[in-house]
């Protein structure tokens, strides 16, 4: 029978032990208010505005405050960046996120390269990456979203990752290479995929866990996969008005040992990954 990897309720669970931290520290002392996050938005892209909606109602839920900056798609980069600066000057703020993507005129790295790695709760400040990559035993830095809420994910569903083949699809900043260290870190073989590798499918043949972040429906099918594999996908996609992953979900279902839904997977898991960032964020900043 095949586990479903049900990251929408695993995350509520989540919040829900977040609610309780922060009412203890607040309590005892260790937190002198509530955790504060920071979004700053720019445009009007659909999807980015979704997301960060939902971040809005989860701060809500687990008792964080949170405060949303909308800007027009036409800000200059210098604009955007003075704004960041001054997020990281506000002692009152404890996270800060610049929803991806921007628009092409803004150069997305020097933005990033300028957020307080202190309070980057998205972990792709550079210096943050450098840790996870070189396995910081301080373990006192923020990690990047997704990939926090996979591991999680496998980890709760108890999904051996020690000694297992894994292959990533993708290879994004945001996603791929970030897991790819967690991974490696649990001692996973880890195999990178993407548009310009030769044979994915003999890579996935031959892979126990098989994480899909490509951003194209059916990128990985029934064919492409031995029986009782673990299957993460990360994918958002929309086809005849429905949100699909990237893997042909019915059809891995019936062979697949565990696999996550789409929606209703790794989306949430990626929020309740960003407010236990946003939590350790602030119990450092005190």
């Amino acid at each position: 029978m095949t586990i479903t990897l049900d990251g929408k309720s695993l995350s509520e669970k989540i919040k829900s032990d977040l609610s309780i931290q922060v009412n203890d520290a607040l309590s005892s002392g260790k937190l002198r208010r509530k955790p504060h996050l920071a979004v700053v938005i720019v445009g009007d892209n659909p999807a980015s505005h979704k997301y960060v909606n939902a971040k809005e109602k989860a701060c809500s839920k687990v008792n964080f405050d949170s405060s949303v900056f909308r800007y027009p798609p036409d800000i200059s980069q210098q604009e955007l960046l003075n704004i960041v600066l001054d997020i990281n000057k506000n002692n009152d703020i404890d996270g800060l996120l610049v929803q991806l993507p921007l628009p092409k005129h803004i150069d997305t790295q020097i933005i990033i390269d300028n957020i307080d790695p202190n309070k980057d709760v998205d972990g792709f400040h550079p210096i943050n990456i450098g840790k996870l990559v070189l396995s910081d035993p301080k373990n006192d830095y923020p990690i990047a979203c997704t990939p926090k809420g996979i591991i999680t994910l496998l980890e709760h569903y108890q999904v051996k990752i020690d000694s297992k083949n894994a292959v990533i699809i993708g290879r994004s900043n945001i996603v791929a290479k970030p897991l790819a260290h967690l991974l490696l870190k649990r001692n996973a073989t880890v195999t990178i995929c993407h548009s310009k590798t030769a044979d994915i499918k003999s890579c996935t043949k031959n892979a126990e866990i098989i994480i899909v972040s490509t951003g194209r429906p059916n990128t990985l099918t029934y064919d492409m996969v031995k029986p009782n594999s673990t299957i993460v996908d990360v994918g958002i996609n929309v086809v005849d008005n429905t949100i699909v992953g990237d893997t042909d979900f019915k059809n891995l279902h019936e062979t697949a040992h565990a696999i996550t839904p789409v929606p209703g997977g790794v989306g949430p898991m990626t929020i309740a990954s960003l407010l236990q960032n946003t939590l350790e964020c602030a119990l450092s900043a005190k």
